[in-house]
């Protein structure tokens, strides 16, 4: 499947060349209130200036409900699991709701929420950490919140949930994407890697997805990396994934059927389609390779393919 990378980033240096506009917006940005002030007080804890799942270093982005700071790699994860488990939101990009504040300040972070959904974790279990893979984080973040296979038993709450299946999902390349630091930008997708000053990367990067019963599009993110301030977000596109799980439930087996074309997503003027989408059985395989114009950004395209 071909997704589109969504960035959300700032440069965290002044830049004179921008118009006096466009600077007053930044200083507006640094006006926040005496709740979000709480929630930054929070962050700069010494347990929570690192992930709650891999350690890694200064976490940008939280679970409200669950009340941990957690790495952008990690958040991806999270989100994946659903809002009914957890609820991610971005410490210096989204809105915070009062409430969602309060949950964080009563479990008072990391530590905490850690002695809680990890207090039965085996000794020796292998965490990721922050260079781990995708396939690692997935599973250990799982495990802890999904399965809640490491909470103490007489706490745990699981709900069974059901999946279609999995996606699997391969970005190749972007293609003329946006200027976000000085001259170029250092591109990314939350679970890809990092191509440091490149406005043209090739990924060939698989990632898998579950997808559950009621699943609704999937959306991409593209972000630019910055050391000293928050990623810049380079673009965001949704992939509609009923045309191609519609179309294999609909022919059955694929392993039992030869080379076809199955389906088609159309480009329309309300989607992000560069060009139509064929859907494909290829060798036992359903395939669909997906082009996609970046939108809420200047330019730039994803280039992937998807595979049920």
């Amino acid at each position: 499947m071909a997704f589109v990378l969504c960035v959300e980033m700032s440069n965290g240096y002044h830049r004179p060349e921008k118009p006096a506009s466009e600077a007053s917006f930044h200083l507006k940005c640094l006006i926040i209130t005496g709740q979000m002030r709480k929630l930054k007080e929070l962050m700069l804890k010494s347990d929570n200036r690192i992930c709650a799942d891999c350690g890694a270093q200064d976490p940008k982005w939280a679970s409200a409900n669950i009340g941990i700071f957690i790495c952008l790699k990690c958040s991806d994860i999270h989100r994946s699991l659903g809002t009914d488990i957890s609820k991610v939101l971005s410490v210096t990009l989204d809105e915070w709701s009062d409430g969602d504040i309060e949950s964080m300040i009563e479990v008072g972070g990391n530590s905490y929420a850690n002695s809680i959904y990890e207090a039965f974790l085996p000794k020796g279990f292998p965490k990721p950490k922050s260079n781990s893979s995708y396939e690692e984080r997935s599973k250990f973040i799982r495990s802890k919140y999904e399965s809640q296979e490491f909470l103490k038993p007489s706490l745990r709450i699981v709900e069974m949930r059901e999946f279609i299946g999995d996606l699997k999902v391969k970005v190749v390349r972007g293609s003329n994407l946006a200027v976000r630091d000085m001259f170029s930008s250092d591109p990314y997708k939350a679970q890809t890697t990092v191509k440091p000053s490149d406005l043209n990367p090739i990924w060939n990067e698989e990632l898998t997805l579950s997808v559950p019963q009621t699943y609704g599009a999937l959306k991409l993110q593209v972000y630019d990396q910055d050391v000293f301030s928050a990623d810049d977000i380079m673009g965001e596109a949704e992939v509609d994934l009923q045309p191609m799980i519609t179309s294999a439930m609909a022919f059955g087996d694929p392993e039992l059927l030869g080379n076809m074309q199955i389906g088609k997503w159309l480009k329309t003027s309300d989607n992000a389609l560069i060009s139509d989408s064929i859907v494909n059985i290829v060798d036992g395989k359903v395939k669909q390779e997906v082009s996609l114009q970046l939108q809420n950004v200047e330019s730039g395209e994803i280039e992937g393919t998807r595979t049920e």
